[in-house]
């Protein structure tokens, strides 16, 4: 392993232990962009854009879109897309709810295709946004309880002996993590004096009027509790990214399907002044439930964003078409690796391994919008970058997922390849990926916005 290689997996799993929702994802992106000198955008406002300088707009807090102008106009736009979200879950209203006046539980419910049971056993939290009053305005605030808050308990195996074997999860009944346990001297208190029923309600309600979690949430955002009048919160494992394997070639992570792509494409946007093309590095919500909202791939954001730099440039109706027309998008979400206990699961003729390069993606159905012309396009640019590349297709029999690149494709028409990096138990609370590939999708970035 070259040394390079592991300090930018370190860098990657740093910034993926603090984007633990895809909030704190663009909230971390923005602070590296405004330590670049990007100057924000509102939505809201009029939008004076100047040659050699660089932007960033953001919708919902959960989505961004960043770009750099060239010292001229710009003929088209390069742009690499990924998404800031990861499966989880999501809390509900109502947020606490009580077993037997002993245990209380939070009420949440999935967030995407997920590995439920890699939640089980581990030590989690909430993290996400809340929505505050502040005097006659309403504010938005990341929040994160840093603390070890919360665990999903298996049954054990003397009471399920279905457990090794295969097993269906609940989500209402299987998946509800554990908050806190009763007080004792509540219930035993109420037993001695004969009054075990009403006194136990009692605790029920005096634990009711003190939500434990929103005395919390307030807390994190520096907020009282009865000024939130919203919240968007979600679970997440409170396991930091390492290194593992012989020599220190696989990454154990939380959310690399698809912040390593983010990071990945935040660096080689970066890294780099654009020559002729408008550099923009695109950072979507929402991808892993279809992608369908006002911040995701599927809504006019990336449009909007283009026409709007068209607009500042004088290039509207044909003269914006033109733009397109000699744009390019990669959409970067990662793919799946061959597994090794589980090597037939995997096309036979196209078997993604960890640490092998850039995984450009094809599906006959369109799911991956990647053609022959923008695969010659990825290939040439791993080939001046110096970068191994490889091919990934479903089996036959197997339904894969989407991504961003069609559902992009659907608001901009640009040509479009899907690529992505090789990884193994996608969806998994804590995934595995290569710490060499990181350092590869930099390389194919930076040749990508140097044009």
């Amino acid at each position: 392993m070259k040394k390079e290689n592991l300090t930018t997996a370190k860098g990657c799993l740093a910034f993926i232990d603090k984007s633990v929702t895809a909030f704190h994802a663009v909230e971390n992106v923005e602070k590296r962009l405004e330590e670049e000198g990007f100057q924000e955008l509102k939505e809201n406002s009029s939008w004076e854009i100047l040659p050699g300088k660089s932007y960033f707009v953001k919708r919902n807090g959960s989505s961004l879109i960043s770009f750099r102008m060239p010292s001229g106009n710009g003929k088209g736009f390069h742009i690499v897309a990924s998404h800031s979200d990861s499966p989880c879950f999501k809390l509900k209203a109502g947020e606490e709810t009580f077993v037997e006046n002993r245990y209380v539980k939070l009420n949440v419910e999935p967030y995407g295709g997920m590995i439920y049971a890699s939640w089980f056993d581990r030590s989690l939290s909430v993290a996400g946004r809340v929505i505050c009053r502040d005097g006659d305005k309403l504010v938005s605030k990341t929040v994160n309880i840093d603390e070890d808050l919360l665990v999903i308990p298996n049954v054990a195996i003397h009471l399920n002996r279905e457990m090794n074997k295969e097993l269906t999860y609940n989500p209402q009944i299987d998946l509800q993590p554990l908050l806190s346990v009763c007080p004792l001297e509540e219930e035993a208190c109420a037993e001695e004096n004969g009054e075990k029923e009403e006194g136990a309600g009692d605790a029920k309600e005096k634990a009711k009027k003190s939500n434990v979690l929103m005395q919390k949430i307030a807390s994190s955002a520096g907020v009282k509790e009865e000024d939130i009048l919203g919240k968007d919160l979600f679970l997440y494992v409170r396991d930091r990214g390492k290194l593992s394997g012989a020599e220190g070639e696989l990454m154990l992570s939380p959310r690399l399907d698809d912040l390593e792509c983010v990071y990945g494409s935040m660096e080689g946007f970066l890294a780099v002044e654009p020559k002729e093309f408008i550099s923009v590095c695109a950072v979507f919500d929402n991808e892993e439930v279809g992608s369908h909202t006002r911040q995701g791939a599927a809504s006019t954001f990336l449009r909007d964003t283009l026409e709007r730099i068209g607009e500042a440039l004088g290039k509207s109706g044909s003269g914006y078409r033109q733009m397109l027309a000699e744009s390019f998008m990669i959409s970067a979400d990662n793919a799946h690796g061959m597994h090794p206990n589980h090597p037939e699961k995997s096309d036979p003729a196209g078997k993604p391994c960890l640490n092998h390069g850039i995984v450009i993606k094809f599906h006959g159905g369109q799911k991956y919008t990647t053609d022959g012309y923008s695969e010659a396009v990825m290939r040439d640019i791993c080939d001046r970058a110096q970068v191994p590349c490889q091919s990934y297709s479903n089996r036959s029999d197997i339904a894969g997922g989407s991504t961003l690149g069609n559902i992009s494709a659907g608001q901009v028409s640009i040509p479009a390849a899907d690529i992505g990096l090789a990884q193994l138990a996608m969806h998994s609370a804590v995934e595995t990926a290569g710490s060499m590939d990181i350092e590869y999708l930099i390389k194919a970035f930076k040749i990508f916005y140097a044009q």
